[in-house]
C-alpha cells in the first residue's frame, strides 16, 4: 500500500530529500535515488520531483547520474545565484571509500526540468584534519559572499561543522571548523559522531544548526543546536532533539512560496519490496523557535488538501488529519474492522501503539497526527514522530476519549 500523498518513487529506493526550491510558480524536489533496488546502495543518483504544492510532487527524469569520475551522486543542495541560474552542489563519492566525499557542481542545460552537466570538483577535506567522513554541502547566502557548510567527522568521535566561504560560487576558501561536538557528551542531547546534512539558518534572530546524527553507521534522529554565529564559530547556547521513533532522518531545509524557513524529512520503513520501491518522504514543516526550542509544524499545504471536517470521525479512504487538544486522553485508528493504532495522551508526552510496539514521544499543545495509509506522523511543539502501520482497508475511524479533536479527510 502507498501513501498517496506522501512522496514515493515509481521504483526502487529512495532516502535524503534535496534541493527542494520554488520557482516560476511550482516546486522542485530533489532526492537520493537508487533505481534498480529496493536496498540503500553507494551508487546514489539524483532523482526529481515537481508539482504545484509540497504534496503534489510527481516524479520526473532523474537529474544526475553516476559516471564521469562519480561512483555515486550524494546529498547536497540546490542554489539560484545572482543572475538568477540554478546550480546543484552535490556530495560525489568513489569507492571503497566512500564515506570521505568531494563537493562537485553541476549546471542545468534546460532549466530544472531537464538534465545537468557535471562541472569541477570545488571542496575537498582539508590536509589538516584526520577525518572518517565529510559530504552534504550546504550553502547559503551571507551579505555579498556565500558561504558552505559541510558535515565531517573526526576519527577521535567529534561531530562537527565545516566552513568555505565564496564571491562568485566558483573559488571557495576554507573558514575552519564552525561547530563541532564530541560523541561523549550525552546531555541535554547526544548528537552523535557525525552530523549528516548539517545545516543553518537563522530564524526569529537566532542561528540554528540542524543535522542527522549518525554513529558508526547507524542512522539515528535529527538534531539541532540554537546560538549566535559571529561568522567564524557557532556558538551553542541550547541543544536539542527534533525528531522521535525510527522512521524520520535526513532533514532538508528549505524555503518555501512565502519565504518561510520550512524542513522535510525522509521516512525509513515505508514501502513495499514486492511491488518494487522503498522510502517514502515527510509531510513539510515549517519552522519556528520558542526560546533555544526549535519547532515544527505541519506546514499549509497539508490543510490545503483537507476536505469539510469529518462529523463522526469516519474518512472516506485511509488518509486523514487530525487536530487534537492538549487534554489527557485517547486517540484511536481502526480501519478494516481492527485498531491500527493508539495515542494515548499524558502530561507532557504521548505514547504511541502500533501492534505490539509502543513509544513514548515528548508532547506539549495541541497534538497534531497525519494519517496516510501506511504513515502515521504526529507533531507537537514538542517535536515530531513518526510509525509505519498496516491498515486492513476500508475507511479510516478515528476516536477520541477526551478533549476536542477535528478529523478532517485529505486527497
Amino acid at each position: 500500500m502507498r501513501p498517496s500523498l506522501h512522496f514515493t518513487a515509481r521504483s526502487g529506493w529512495i532516502n535524503d530529500p534535496h534541493g527542494i526550491t520554488f520557482r516560476d510558480g511550482e516546486y522542485h524536489a530533489f532526492f537520493q535515488y537508487v533505481p534498480d533496488r529496493v536496498s540503500w546502495a553507494p551508487s546514489c543518483h539524483w532523482g526529481h520531483a515537481s508539482g504545484p504544492d509540497l504534496l503534489s510532487l510527481r516524479e520526473r527524469a532523474v537529474a544526475l547520474y553516476p559516471g564521469d569520475g562519480d561512483d555515486g551522486i550524494w546529498t547536497g543542495c540546490l542554489v539560484v545565484d545572482d543572475a538568477g541560474e540554478a546550480r546543484i552542489f552535490y556530495t560525489a563519492i568513489t569507492e571503497p571509500d566512500f564515506g570521505i566525499g568531494r563537493v562537485r557542481v553541476a549546471f542545468p542545460e534546460a532549466g530544472l526540468d531537464g538534465s545537468w552537466r557535471k562541472g569541477d570538483v570545488l571542496v575537498t577535506v582539508p590536509e589538516d584534519l584526520d577525518l572518517i567522513a565529510f559530504r552534504d554541502p550546504f550553502i547559503r547566502r551571507e551579505g555579498e559572499s556565500w558561504r558552505m557548510f559541510v558535515g565531517a567527522a573526526g576519527r577521535d568521535g567529534t561531530a562537527m561543522a565545516l566552513s568555505w566561504t565564496s564571491r562568485d560560487l566558483e573559488m571557495w576558501h576554507y573558514a575552519g571548523v564552525v561547530l563541532e561536538r564530541s560523541t561523549e557528551i550525552t546531555e541535554p542531547v547526544w548528537m552523535g559522531a557525525l552530523w549528516e546534512c548539517p545545516q543553518f539558518i537563522a530564524i526569529d534572530g537566532r542561528e540554528v544548526m540542524i543535522s542527522s546524527v549518525w554513529d558508526a553507521d547507524v542512522l539515528h534522529y535529527a538534531g539541532y543546536a540554537v546560538g549566535g554565529f559571529d561568522g567564524e564559530r557557532f556558538d551553542a547556547d541550547g541543544w536539542g532533539r527534533l525528531t522521535y521513533g525510527e522512521g524520520l532522518y535526513a532533514p532538508s531545509l528549505f524555503f518555501d512560496a512565502d519565504g518561510q524557513p520550512c524542513v522535510q524529512f525522509w521516512i525509513r520503513g515505508i514501502g513495499d519490496h514486492e511491488a518494487g520501491w522503498e522510502g517514502a518522504h515527510s509531510v513539510p514543516y515549517r519552522l519556528g523557535r520558542d526560546g533555544a526550542v526549535l519547532t515544527a509544524e505541519p506546514h499549509p499545504d497539508v490543510a490545503a488538501h483537507r476536505g469539510p471536517c469529518a462529523v463522526d470521525g469516519r474518512v472516506e479512504g485511509l488518509a486523514a488529519d487530525v487536530v487534537w487538544s492538549d487534554a489527557d486522553g485517547s486517540l484511536t485508528f481502526a480501519s478494516g474492522g481492527g485498531t491500527i493504532a493508539t495515542v494515548e495522551r499524558r502530561t507532557g508526552e504521548a505514547a504511541v501503539r502500533v501492534g505490539d510496539r509502543e513509544w513514548t514521544v515528548p508532547a506539549s499543545g495541541p497534538l497534531r497526527v497525519i494519517v496516510d495509509g501506511p504513515v502515521l506522523e504526529l507533531s507537537s511543539p514538542a517535536g515530531v514522530f513518526t510509525a509505519a502501520l498496516t491498515p486492513a482497508g476500508g475507511d479510516l475511524r478515528i476516536e477520541a476519549s477526551a478533549g476536542a479533536c477535528e478529523v478532517y479527510p485529505l486527497s
